[in-house]
């Protein structure tokens, strides 16, 4: 039997199969990241009551790498801590540990002026295009923010010029710019906040389920632009979704999360025509078959258990039915799959080759 992985190689493992397929170094690195978040009670309550502070480990250890002009996508059921990473990786949360590093540089190290020239360079696409546009402001107005904070251009009129720019590159026009929110449609909003994500010029943008919250037709006309866009501007994706189907549409690599920690990270081919990890099944077993095509299926029985007090050992094992003693009680880290090296799979059953 091989030896245990150390917690502190899993960002290692996660970039093997980066490094395998490019000498370049990645555009992002993120690097164990832990994000605990304090859900205690009031002060006064705790004391009251002789109740105990309580955290939630929302992201627990994560790693991986994002190669330039590529699309990494995280998929898993709600709550696992895809929009908690989304967030770390954009400085709207402070990670507890690790470190996440942009184009070789350590966010976390940087200075406010620093990390502002950085961040212009990272942008993010919201889930809701009815709540992350400014009602009280005209589109113009959206737009053209990133362009004046980062100072970008000299005066109002090339501003304005640029944000005519930007609305038709999303497939708006520039009479668009003198209206409010309220009176276009979602999928109208989602361009507008993809329109306002590109003003400040990034070369990596955080999609968090930016078309959940559509119609499946407008749906399919912003997922292929967000593709045109890519190919036009060489942009780096981290893309957010639960949808399978989106995730096998936009993304050239996947990484599968459980309750805070990625359970499996393959390429999108290799992943959804061979899953390893049994939560991975799980999901794909989820969809439909359509075609008849007669494969077996083990359902999983049980629910997600609660974040605040997760399993001991591999968090999967109370709904696994591949899960033994060791699965209860050591936890199975990143390590590349028997055959498939650029696979990696936290699971006690695959290496120990039981599934």
């Amino acid at each position: 039997m091989k030896p245990p992985i150390a917690p502190h190689d899993s960002a290692r493992l996660a970039g093997a199969s980066l490094d395998a397929l490019s000498a370049d170094p990645p555009l992002v690195q993120a690097n164990a990241i832990t994000k605990v978040f304090d859900v205690s009670a009031p002060w006064l309550n705790r004391m009251i009551e002789g109740r105990p502070r309580q955290d939630l480990l929302a992201v627990d250890d994560v790693s991986f790498s994002i190669r330039r002009g590529e699309t990494l996508a995280l998929v898993g059921e709600s709550g696992c801590g895809k929009s908690t990473v989304a967030r770390l990786l954009v400085g709207l949360h402070e990670a507890s540990a690790g470190s996440i590093l942009f184009d070789g540089q350590d966010l976390s190290t940087l200075s406010s002026a620093q990390a502002s020239r950085l961040r212009r360079r990272l942008q993010m696409i919201f889930q809701d295009p009815y709540a992350s546009l400014n009602p009280r402001w005209t589109v113009a107005d959206i737009i053209a923010e990133p362009i004046r904070v980062h100072r970008l251009l000299p005066d109002a009129k090339s501003i304005g010029e640029r944000v005519t720019q930007l609305l038709e590159q999303v497939g708006l026009t520039g009479a668009d710019a003198s209206r409010y929110p309220h009176q276009f449609s979602g999928g109208q909003r989602q361009r507008i906040s993809i329109a306002r994500a590109l003003a400040s010029q990034p070369e990596f943008l955080v999609c968090d389920e930016p078309t959940s919250a559509l119609d499946v037709s407008v749906q399919a006309q912003v997922l292929n632009l967000m593709r045109d866009l890519q190919r036009e501007h060489g942009l780096t994706y981290l893309f957010i979704s639960h949808n399978l189907a989106v995730i096998h549409h936009v993304s050239d690599r996947v990484g599968v999360m459980y309750l805070g920690r990625i359970v499996e990270l393959a390429s999108r081919d290799e992943l959804f025509a061979q899953p390893r990890h049994p939560y991975t099944r799980m999901l794909l077993d989820a969809i439909p078959d359509i075609d008849m095509s007669g494969r077996s299926r083990v359902p999983v029985a049980g629910e997600v258990p609660s974040a605040l007090d997760p399993p001991s050992g591999c968090r999967f094992h109370p709904r696994c039915p591949h899960a033994n003693d060791r699965c209860t009680r050591e936890r199975p880290m990143l390590a590349p799959c028997a055959g498939a090296s650029t696979v990696l799979v936290a699971c006690h059953a695959v290496a120990e080759g039981r599934l």
